[in-house]
């Protein structure tokens, strides 16, 4: 058989396999298997343990279930309610009001948990009670959570972005460096539709404006400081270079533990009830990465990165066509399998392409994770669609129609860092010094 059938083959087993719902790391272990044997290599089995392992010995991916536990511990504590209650009298005059609550948020938890489903999950179980009972619109309210909610995959620390950087062997650092303008530039975007939406759908929001005096205002910053620290610590010092991404996520968790223990919503059940999310979560990716590299081992030796990368280049694509038709399938896949799977699965074969065409990987890295944002809200298996379906029990479509404005708001943001680059590429180039 030659390349172009074996990849075919390869091909439908793996929709195959995942259409049956089939563990994603499993399907990416078969598939491999199923390619070594069409080129007739038996040896599949020491080929797995090389390649596993070298793929999660590499000492970055500490960084990544220590993100996760500092995650799950602020999941269990009050800071949403602190964020909410902090925020909301710095918004009450703002158009849309408490809708923004839902936006800023979600980028303020973003920033310290690095997971998307967390973070629409703790700041949704807050906001859109309260929402409701104030009188906004329903509709939009579930839509800022829902678009917003996808900021914890590109504001650092992002477990996606570690990921990618290990998986496409760019600085984790440099990536979460690049991450932190086009992520601000994202809240500014939902902030302005939101604002815009509400001066047009005045119906839409509460009429009852709560007044808060100036010392009102200032007293409540004191419930943004603890988290506002703990942000400004992890990626404060890992843009000076004081720590790396590895031991900034370590103060990460002790920060964590020392704001519960200081809420007073550290008990030992919410304790082990962390460290077991932590540990699930961590061996999930981690078992997907180790599938990832034996996939990408057993590409290798069919020669299918070798072939696409030759035959795109004969195609003689311009990078911004290359980048159209890898916008189209990263929104497909989207579709079918959470944005970690959809890094691990594509990275070893897309990049070869990438790098033929001339585009920096750095920059590539945040486009692909603003791609699965996308992804993340778009039906039928958006997660993000179904994290708040399960806190609003609303049909997935209506979440989904909701979602549309936001979805296309993050198209938005993918042409306009393609056209401008430096949006991503300036504040990493500045750090280093060239």
């Amino acid at each position: 058989m030659n390349e172009i059938t074996i990849g075919l083959v390869l091909l439908g087993i793996l929709f195959a396999l995942l259409a049956s719902g089939f563990w994603v790391a499993f399907t990416l272990i078969a598939v491999s298997i199923a390619g070594m044997v069409m080129l007739g290599n038996d040896n599949f089995g020491l080929l797995y343990s090389t390649s596993t392992w070298g793929a999660v010995s590499d000492w970055s991916l500490a960084a990544l279930p220590l993100f996760i536990w500092m995650g799950e511990i602020l999941f269990r504590t009050r800071l949403s309610k602190d964020l909410f209650e902090g925020l909301t009298p710095w918004l009450s005059s703002v158009p849309g009001r408490l809708l923004h609550v839902n936006i800023l948020s979600c980028g303020i938890f973003a920033a310290v948990s690095g997971s998307s489903a967390a973070t629409a999950a703790t700041i949704g179980k807050m906001t859109l009670p309260e929402l409701k009972r104030q009188g906004y619109d329903d509709k939009m309210a579930i839509a800022t959570l829902a678009g917003s909610g996808t900021l914890g995959l590109l504001i650092p620390p992002s477990i996606i972005l570690i990921v990618y950087g290990v998986a496409a062997e760019v600085s984790i650092g440099r990536l979460f460096m690049a991450g932190a303008l086009p992520g601000l530039m994202l809240v500014l975007m939902f902030m302005g539709y939101t604002a815009y939406w509400s001066a047009k759908h005045s119906e839409g929001v509460a009429k009852q404006v709560t007044r808060y005096s100036w010392s009102e205002k200032f007293s409540s910053l004191l419930r943004l400081l603890p988290v506002s620290a703990l942000v400004f610590f992890i990626i404060g010092s890992i843009y000076a270079g004081l720590t790396t991404p590895t031991e900034a996520a370590a103060f990460g968790v002790l920060g964590s533990l020392a704001l519960a223990v200081g809420s007073r919503s550290l008990t030992m059940s919410s304790f082990i009830d962390s460290l077991m999310g932590a540990v699930k979560t961590s061996c999930m990716i981690i078992f997907i990465l180790a599938g990832a590299a034996f996939l990408t081992m057993a590409m290798g030796f069919i020669g299918l990165p070798r072939m696409l990368a030759e035959n795109i280049a004969v195609l003689n694509l311009s990078p911004y066509m290359l980048l159209f038709l890898l916008t189209i399938m990263f929104v497909i896949l989207g579709c079918f399998l959470d944005g970690i799977s959809v890094v691990v699965l594509t990275t070893s074969v897309v990049l070869p392409m990438v790098i033929e065409a001339g585009i920096d990987p750095l920059w590539f890295g945040i486009y692909i994770v603003l791609v699965v944002e996308m992804s993340q809200i778009t039906p039928p298996v958006g997660f993000n669609l179904f994290v708040i379906q399960s806190l609003t029990g609303r049909n997935i479509l209506f979440v989904a129609k909701a979602a549309l404005p936001f979805f296309f708001l993050l198209v938005s943001a993918v042409l306009i860092v393609t056209v401008f680059p430096e949006i991503v590429t300036w504040l990493p180039t500045s750090m280093s010094g060239g």
